[in-house]
This record gives structure tokens, sequence and C-alpha cells, in this order.
């Protein structure tokens, strides 16, 4: 779909289920945090397969897109497009890396060409990233995306076996 410097985002595909569950495996502590829910439904090749057809039938439907960041055949990113709101034309972002990959500016990037994506493919008006402030590198990515933060939201995620955390709002316009 789309090529980034020497890696390519594709929506996610039967064929990356394997690659996806080694990321997650060997990223356990790094998204166990922010993705407890994709990480716990990857956590094997099976388990994958699973997923992938789930997330194969939101995309078909216009319910969420996810997209996988690759380097070949090897998925190093998930780049979600999620609550979507048809009326107001609005979506959200949320991504993750391998920690091998993190820093590179690669999700930068993905984020920018995703956005121009969601706008002229999708239709969408709004996009919007929610961080924690202490998520420097998923900061960058919405600075560096064009995206203005917006507000804080108080208590809006809890992470597993946490209270819930404030969270920040940055949004971009079409």
């Amino acid at each position: 779909m789309f090529i980034v410097g020497d890696y390519n985002i594709d929506s996610i595909h039967d064929t990356d289920a394997e690659s996806l569950s080694k990321l997650m495996t060997a990223n356990f502590e790094r998204f166990h945090r922010y993705f407890p829910k994709t990480l716990e439904q990857n956590l094997s090749s099976k388990n994958s397969k699973l997923f992938i057809q789930n997330k194969t039938e939101q995309f078909n439907s216009k319910t969420e897109f996810l997209f996988v960041l690759k380097e070949m055949t090897k998925v190093i990113g998930l780049i979600y497009i999620k609550e979507l709101d048809w009326t107001k034309k609005q979506g959200e972002f949320a991504y993750c890396i391998g920690k091998e990959y993190s820093g590179k500016g690669l999700m930068s990037e993905t984020v920018k060409r995703l956005s121009a994506y969601a706008f002229n493919e999708l239709g969408l008006e709004i996009l919007q990233i929610m961080v924690h402030k202490d998520n420097i590198p998923s900061v960058m990515v919405a600075k560096n995306g064009g995206f203005r933060w917006q507000r804080t939201v108080l208590k809006s995620y809890a992470p597993p076996n946490e209270e819930a955390l404030d969270m920040e709002l940055y949004e971009l316009y079409k």
C-alpha cells in the first residue's frame, strides 16, 4: 500500500500471523501497559490467525482499520485507526513498534502517510491521538505528524492493574 524507506505499510493479512505473534512476544513488557488486549490475543501464531480474521472483518465493515508496518515480511509495528465516528468523520490512531525500530522516525512517517489515507480515502476530517504525557516517543509521533495538543482527558485510560491515567488528546484536522 505505502512505502516508507525500506519499510512498507499495508492492511493486516493472514500471512502476518507468525510474524505478528513474534513481535508481540518479543516486546511483551513494552506493549503490556498500552496494548494489553492486542498483546493477549497474539501470544501464539494460532491466536494471531483468529485476531487477524477478526481485524480483517472489522476492516471490511469499516468499524476499525488495522495496518502493519513491515520490514520485508517481518511485522515491526501496528497502527490502528479506531474509535470511528462516521457522523463526526472522526477517528483515533493507536500505534506500537518493536523496541529495535523505535526512535528512527518510522512511526512518525507512518502516521503521516496513514493520516493522508484517512483524510483522502476514508473521508475522515478529524484524527486524534490519545497519549500519556510520560510516553515521550508517542508524544513525538503526534507532534511530528502535525497533531496539536487539545486538552488533558482526566482518568480516561486504565492500564492493567493500575489506576486510571490522565491522557493527552492531540488532534489533526483535514
